[in-house]
């Protein structure tokens, strides 16, 4: 039973459709749902439930949105606010308001709160991908690290130390960092984590690694860290997935073959798109883009119902999963807190419109909420 939450549901015609396992759900106007409780309620014994947060909200210009991450979620991530190329833009120039505006959200509010990102080779400033010898590179990094991480000590509770640093095959990504530190760029990074405040969660994140090539990459970079007795705490495997990829044998795989090593997993940027995907485009990978295709922009005005009941399987599947393994998943986060506010609308093509997440345009809970929920009653 969930705990301080009930749900209720007035049941007004017959059951409507068969979910991917065989759970039989209501279809969307055959039911009313009047809800006196929360995500964060559902879940509260098994991860925390999270959202990402944009500038809009940190800046109190999205009333409808904060009221959803103060009501549903206890865990925020910020979208952009704190990454390199917003906060720290010259080298002798840091900007903390906004990072402190989302800092002040998250403890007025007792959400857990994450850091993200300290080290990426995207969204970098100028003068980072300028550096030309090993010296300056290594100056920067230690004043950003440390600057960001003392600053906000006691109130991220978990920092993505490292993201997206690997190709698809496993390889190390070729980087400014990597060129002139070589692969111990990220030894450097988690220890200077660490020293600046050891009680937080320091995770490596990245996208696609239900991939078998690209999750033993990631295990190879773990085992470096682990054998040079560096702090590392967790794994955020980012969820840009669609309808129909990864399948749940995979994920499942990675859940397993991270917490082996003895860490949690973060479920750290999830979304699921709806839309066709014929270029075999994966992941998160934020320089692709495409001309503009009709076919690929099937649903400009509105999701058809068939589309609404296969995203609710989806996730209904994906959280029954999360549940197994309940006691190895540390968070689940979703990244964005409504369709209208996605990074996946106008991308990968520009004027495309996507509807990945719980809540709709309206910030209405849409099928796919009620699907998770249900898994709990």
């Amino acid at each position: 039973m969930v705990p301080n939450c009930k749900i209720m549901f007035v049941f007004l015609v017959t059951l409507f459709g068969i979910f991917g396992c065989g759970h039989k759900v209501m279809e969307k106007d055959t039911s009313q749902t009047t809800q006196i409780c929360s995500l964060k309620d559902v879940f509260l014994n098994d991860f925390f439930i999270g959202a990402a947060v944009n500038e809009q909200l940190i800046d109190g210009k999205d009333s409808l949105a904060l009221k959803l991450v103060t009501s549903e979620y206890n865990s925020i991530s910020p979208e952009n606010v704190m990454k390199w190329m917003y906060i720290h833009p010259e080298p002798k120039t840091f900007n903390f308001e906004k990072a402190d505006r989302y800092i002040a959200l998250g403890m007025a509010n007792n959400l857990y709160t994450l850091g993200h990102t300290l080290v990426w080779h995207s969204q970098a400033p100028d003068y980072l991908n300028k550096v030309s010898d090993s010296a300056t590179l290594v100056r920067y990094l230690e004043n950003h690290v440390k600057t960001l991480v003392t600053r906000y000590k006691g109130k991220i509770a978990a920092w993505d130390v490292v993201n997206e640093a690997l190709n698809e095959d496993g390889s190390l990504r070729e980087s400014v960092f990597l060129k002139f530190l070589g692969e111990d760029y990220i030894k450097r990074a988690f220890e200077l984590a660490e020293k600046a405040d050891p009680e937080a969660q320091l995770i490596y994140n990245d996208y696609n690694l239900w991939k078998p090539e690209k999750r033993k990459g990631v295990v190879r970079l773990v085992k470096r860290l682990q054998d040079s007795g560096i702090k590392i705490d967790a794994v955020g495997l980012q969820g840009h997935w669609n309808l129909s990829e990864p399948s749940l044998v995979d994920i499942e795989q990675s859940i397993i073959t991270f917490n082996e090593l003895g860490l949690k997993v973060h479920f750290s940027e999830l979304d699921i798109s709806v839309l066709p995907n014929p270029w075999d485009l994966v992941g998160a990978e934020i320089s692709q883009n495409f001309d503009e295709s009709s076919y690929m922009n099937p649903y400009p005005e509105r999701i058809p119902d068939s589309v609404q009941m296969a995203l609710a399987n989806r996730y209904q599947d994906i959280f029954k999963l999360f549940l197994k393994h309940r006691e190895k998943i540390d968070r689940v986060t979703f990244w964005g807190i409504s369709d209208q506010g996605s990074w996946l609308n106008n991308w990968p093509i520009k004027g495309r419109v996507n509807y990945p997440l719980l809540f709709d345009r309206e910030f209405n809970p849409k099928m796919a909420y009620d699907s998770i929920v249900a898994l709990k009653l």
